[in-house]
């Protein structure tokens, strides 16, 4: 999604619910440490789950399982091969918050208009989709250095 991993966020597996455990920030059941489990043993073709990604603003996806293909021994472990759209940017409220900043961008009678375009920066394109970026950035996801970023959020 091209997100921070700066909120806490779980896996929906057949009723089983993944991710970090925040003893401080869970209410009922705790939820199964994702740490401690291989993606292999749950994705296979045909495969669904809900991820859920910051609680605050919910925003919610269904993953398929399309196909699975062997790893290659060089190279990258995860490849995008199309998209659509930029990510939205963190913390603007979930789906339906961004459709409000959508909103105020595009109209420039919009009262919030220059509040959104000067929180979201000048680039900011909601059209924009650059497979080249998303691609170094999965490249990038199990280095060193995004490991050792992850550290501050996920001790």
């Amino acid at each position: 999604m091209g997100w921070t991993d700066s909120h806490l966020h779980e896996f929906d597996i057949d009723g089983s619910r993944y991710g970090l455990p925040d003893p401080e920030e869970d209410f009922g059941e705790p939820c199964l440490d994702e740490r401690k489990y291989a993606v292999g043993a749950f994705f296979h073709e045909g495969s669904r789950a809900e991820y859920h990604y910051d609680f605050g603003d919910s925003w919610r996806h269904l993953l398929v399982v399309e196909r699975v293909v062997p790893l290659p021994t060089k190279g990258a472990k995860a490849e995008c091969l199309a998209g659509a759209r930029a990510c939205p940017p963190e913390d603007c409220g979930g789906p339906y918050g961004y459709g409000d900043l959508l909103d105020a961008l595009a109209d420039p009678g919009n009262e919030r208009h220059a509040e959104m375009r000067e929180w979201v920066g000048p680039h900011f394109d909601a059209e924009a989709f650059d497979l080249e970026t998303v691609n170094k950035q999965l490249r990038g996801a199990g280095a060193a250095a995004w490991r050792r970023g992850r550290e501050q959020f996920y001790p």
